[in-house]
């Protein structure tokens, strides 16, 4: 979430002047990343009628369903970032990806709706745009991530994607090639830090390059005679500690982490339907020994997510860290592809079941031409605070 407006425009701008630099073009606009522990996800399921005589199911009898499966309660400082459909049901019929096309009376869609709170997202909104950018849309940080380090087959098996960021750990649960649920844990990498540095009463900074250089999430990988030298605050000297005591400190919140995320998976009933395991992603995977800690707990295969994908992705950016930021530009590149391809190609791959990202997905923050004036995020955004500042004041 933002807490200073001005120093992450600062830094939005910064980043985007490297990036510039760097890749020798320019940018106008940008897909942006949203996580936080105010973000929620639910499902949602409605109902339609086809509307053609011939009772074929066309795009726009889609497009109903879709909205109607949006027409959820909830208050009114919360807004809707994704409508994602997992599934279609037609006459009963379940399974279907793509219905467009077919035949039926009744059309059904299964949806998992993802929001967030309209302040957090017109702070970011507006960071971005005083940084000089448009944004194309705001995209679910773990989504993004999917696109970036899960393989298809993973998700039609059943995987658990959890992505350890520093302020959240972000959980994204993929099944039968859609997601099913997405969650939130405001325990994260900054929480390991903030834990060494009391422990070792050592300034923060400093605990985060000793949890970086010498951490471990697993304390029986340690040897029990191996020492580090740690710096003192004050200038006092500094001092020998085992590290294996460093192992137990960050093994102790990062075991609390994967035990949060075992539980909020287990009250959504999914544990059983994660065929493909576990695979983590974010800086606070990084550290030795957390596939052991985390396979240990959730009793399932774990491995660490790379991004990949890209051709000529530098061996810097395959890293975890950078997860989410290659996943935003598997996304945009998709959502682009799909805007640009022509008409009668969509619809003979429509007719085949098919879509270009695997999915039909409806975002509240879109900027597709023929719905900008009526979803753009600005105005949706500006229309929900007004009516909540009526609703207080």
């Amino acid at each position: 979430m933002v807490v200073n407006i001005e120093l992450t425009i600062e830094s939005i701008r910064k980043a985007m002047e490297q990036a510039e630099r760097m890749a020798g073009v320019s940018a106008e606009s940008v897909y942006v990343g949203i996580a936080g522990d105010h973000v929620r996800g639910i499902n949602s399921h409605a109902v339609v009628a086809v509307g053609r005589e011939d009772h074929e199911i066309t795009e726009d009898d889609v497009r109903r369903a879709i909205e109607a499966a949006k027409a959820v309660t909830m208050p009114m400082d919360r807004e809707i970032i994704h409508v994602i459909p997992q599934e279609f049901i037609v006459d009963n019929q379940d399974g279907i990806r793509n219905p467009i096309g077919l035949t039926g009376m009744r059309l059904e869609v299964e949806c998992h709706i993802v929001t967030g709170a309209v302040a957090s997202a017109q702070n970011t909104y507006r960071c971005v745009e005083r940084a000089g950018y448009h944004v194309k849309d705001l995209v679910l940080q773990p989504l993004a991530s999917s696109y970036a380090v899960l393989d298809r087959e993973e998700q039609e098996l059943g995987v658990a994607l959890v992505d350890i960021g520093g302020g959240t750990t972000d959980i994204a649960v993929f099944f039968d090639g859609s997601i099913q649920q997405t969650d939130m844990i405001s325990l994260a990498g900054q929480n390991v830090t903030g834990d060494v540095s009391i422990c070792l009463k050592m300034a923060y900074d400093r605990a985060e390059d000793v949890k970086t250089r010498y951490g471990c999430a697993y304390a029986n990988i340690v040897s029990d005679s191996e020492m580090i030298n740690i710096p003192i605050v004050g200038g006092r000297p500094s001092r020998d500690i085992p590290r294996k005591y460093l192992a137990q400190i960050i093994e102790a919140r990062m075991a609390e982490i994967f035990n949060l995320v075992h539980y909020q998976l287990g009250q959504s009933n999914l544990m059983k339907v994660l065929n493909a395991g576990v695979v983590l992603t974010g800086g606070g995977s990084l550290l030795p020994g957390t596939e052991d800690l985390a396979a240990d707990i959730f009793k399932l295969p774990v491995r660490t997510g790379k991004p990949g994908g890209l051709g000529g992705l530098m061996i810097e950016a395959q890293s975890p860290v950078f997860a989410t930021g290659v996943g935003l530009i598997h996304y945009g590149y998709q959502k682009n592809r799909t805007r640009q391809q022509p008409e009668s190609e969509k619809e003979s791959r429509a007719a085949a079941g098919d879509s270009e990202s695997g999915e039909i997905e409806q975002d509240t923050y879109s900027d597709n031409p023929e719905e900008q004036e009526e979803k753009a995020l600005y105005n949706k955004v500006m229309n929900k605070m007004k009516e909540w500042l009526k609703e207080f004041f």
